[in-house]
């Protein structure tokens, strides 16, 4: 990715590998009626560099990406990515309580101590909004309901650049699953566990049938 970066100065030249550093599926024997939970640990400037991909691929038509394996599987639907994404801009008429609402759709948590990729803090009429594809945050300066500035924000300094562009906030996760589809989903997984479970009493598999209930 660094040399295509020297031979594109001009293009996004992205980088999307796994991000895991350590995973062990979850496993039971039943056997031993032993339970193995899931074990994951997952690099953050990997997943980064992932997000700071999509991001790229959704606003530039010039996207070189240097990718494993990883990069096949299903990352969900792209129009339901791109339909939660928040544009921030100067003079816009939204309420505070909004804003912090579509970041908690959007996989933002709230932590006004430790400021950091994926979270946002709120002090006084000011949001400070770190992205998860990012090293550099946004700092959101509201008057009652209308946003009165917008500011680029160093994390590390404090220092603030303001802006008169529109910025794009894209989600903290790739995974993104609207209501309309996840209760229908969760139904579904309800009415599969209840043939498994009706599968497993015909085959006298109480042990396994206990787990599952």
């Amino acid at each position: 990715a660094q040399e295509l970066r020297s031979l594109f100065p001009q293009n996004a030249v992205e980088y999307f590998v796994s991000y895991y550093d350590y995973y062990q599926p979850e496993a039971y024997i039943p056997q031993s009626d032993t339970y193995i939970e899931k074990e994951t640990e997952i690099n953050e400037e990997i997943e980064k560099l992932r997000l700071a991909a999509t991001t790229s691929l959704l606003t530039r038509r010039d996207v070189i990406v240097v990718a494993s394996v990883s990069c096949i599987y299903n990352l969900g639907e792209p129009q339901e990515y791109q339909g939660a994404i928040l544009e921030i801009k100067n003079g816009v008429r939204v309420g505070f309580e909004a804003i912090m609402k579509m970041l908690h759709k959007m996989f933002y948590s709230r932590n006004d101590i430790d400021f950091k990729r994926s979270t946002y803090r709120v002090k006084g009429d000011t949001i400070d909004i770190f992205p998860s594809y990012s090293d550099q945050a946004v700092r959101v300066n509201f008057l009652g309901e209308r946003i009165e500035k917008v500011s680029h924000l160093n994390p590390l300094t404090g220092d603030i650049t303001p802006t008169s562009q529109t910025l794009t906030i894209y989600p903290a996760k790739h995974y993104i699953t609207p209501q309309a589809r996840l209760k229908p989903a969760l139904k579904q997984i309800e009415e599969d566990l209840r043939l498994r479970i009706k599968d497993l009493r015909k085959q006298n598999k109480l042990l396994e049938v206990q787990r599952l209930e």
